[in-house]
């Protein structure tokens, strides 16, 4: 199943238009690179909606928000749905400040999103319509784990079935959920919130698995979860003495470039909901 969604990226190269954050965007263009997009970073509302058209699907992150960006990104999110390109949501934040949660809420009115993806809180945000998170990291108390899980994978479908978006909220456990069945998977080692931009890279890569898999972009959406998950695992496996969250971050790159459907199709841990 997941073995189809990255071979179906690698065969297509989707094109992804990215209204991304200027602390990853390097890392969010090389990672559509390794998974077998490619990337377009264009910010500027005089050509928004041109580059939107040529390309496939658009990636909108709120991480590093302004003025001069939020114009085009309404702009690029409505002219993507003129198209019926699939376009995701990375609401970076929400519930830090009040320009950030704003911009998230209006976006979700004004544009059709396939796929919401955040951690807990910021998704929590979202849902309430206001919230606290700390800084671009997750609270606390959000932490989704065992005992938690099954209250969490209920929040997201029903959020799920609110936005009609696929909602994926990522943390210890990650759910991916559509609003009949949620995805929750295991991939991921704790060396990956220790790099900035593990989640901008994320909603980057997984712009291009819902672009080149449009019958279905709940799979899609876990797919790609899973794949920078495992090649999280991948890549710290890797680390020998001295290296550190640097070195990381290039062999997170490495494992995606080589990742395979097969090994995906092997490592990946998930479970239905």
């Amino acid at each position: 199943m997941f073995k189809e969604m990255l071979e179906n990226v690698r065969a297509k190269a989707p094109l992804i238009h990215n209204i991304t954050n200027y602390v990853t965007v390097n890392d969010c263009a090389n990672i559509l690179l390794a998974c077998g997009g490619s990337p377009i970073m264009a910010d500027d509302i005089g050509e928004a909606e041109e580059i939107t058209s040529v390309c496939g699907g658009l990636n909108i992150n709120i991480g590093t928000l302004n003025g001069r960006t939020i114009p085009a990104m309404f702009a690029a999110g409505k002219k993507a749905n003129a198209l019926s390109h699939p376009v995701l949501l990375d609401p970076v934040g929400a519930g830090a400040s009040g320009l950030r949660t704003e911009t998230a809420l209006k976006l979700l009115e004004e544009v059709r999103f396939a796929v919401i993806r955040g951690n807990v809180s910021e998704i929590k945000t979202l849902a309430k319509g206001s919230g606290t998170t700390k800084g671009v990291d997750a609270d606390a108390l959000d932490a989704v784990d065992e005992n938690t899980l099954g209250s969490a994978v209920a929040f997201a479908r029903a959020f799920a079935a609110k936005t009609g978006a696929v909602v994926a909220m990522t943390g210890a456990i990650d759910i991916v959920a559509g609003a009949d069945k949620a995805f929750c998977i295991r991939n991921g080692h704790t060396m990956m919130s220790r790099i900035t931009g593990s989640g901008c890279m994320l909603s980057a890569m997984m712009a291009a698995y819902i672009t080149a898999n449009p019958g279905d972009t709940l799979t899609a959406a876990a797919a790609a979860v899973s794949a920078m998950g495992l090649c999280g695992e991948k890549a710290f496996a890797r680390l020998k003495p001295f290296d550190g969250n640097s070195t990381f971050r290039n062999y997170l790159i490495d494992e995606v470039f080589n990742l395979t459907g097969e090994a995906l199709e092997r490592g990946a841990k998930y479970e239905m909901r």
